[in-house]
């Protein structure tokens, strides 16, 4: 089954980018200078950042459903990240190298599937089964061991 993954649009944070720390602080932002790889996954262009490079850790609210799976938890962005990943059938590295937790929901925002996976087959099966569930809209895809939102993964 065809899927698609997408990265977060720039455009809610271009606002962030090269402002001073105690602005940052003031919103609860955090400016990092990435010291090693892979440690800091961008959730724009859906990639570990560069050693040298600066990210922003900020919350982000990745399930805005009116439900009780409304959530939201820290991420890192590339500051200066221009271009989201959108890509069908292609899983990117920073989900395939990292044990994620998938959650599938339907068109309310309630989970209806949940599962945790390693590795680009074992994810790929986990995205085709959740799919074969007519009532799952839609997976989000979290790092299972810090919860930091991974990314979106919809029908193609």
């Amino acid at each position: 089954m065809s899927f698609r993954i997408t990265g977060l649009s720039p455009e809610p944070f271009r606002h962030l980018f090269g402002r001073p720390e105690s602005e940052l602080a003031d919103k609860g932002v955090q400016r990092y200078t990435v010291d090693s790889c892979p440690n800091f996954p961008d959730r724009i262009e859906m990639q570990d950042v560069a050693v040298g490079e600066t990210v922003l850790l900020l919350n982000h609210t990745c399930q805005p459903a009116n439900s009780p799976y409304h959530a939201s938890h820290a991420i890192f962005i590339r500051e200066g990240a221009t271009q989201a990943y959108d890509e069908i059938n292609s899983l990117p590295e920073v989900m395939s190298s990292r044990l994620l937790s998938l959650r599938g929901f339907d068109d309310q925002g309630m989970m209806q599937e949940g599962e945790v996976a390693k590795g680009e087959d074992a994810i790929r099966q986990i995205i085709s089964a959740f799919f074969a569930n007519p009532d799952v809209e839609y997976i989000h895809a979290h790092n299972a061991k810090r919860g930091c939102y991974s990314g979106r993964i919809d029908r193609a």
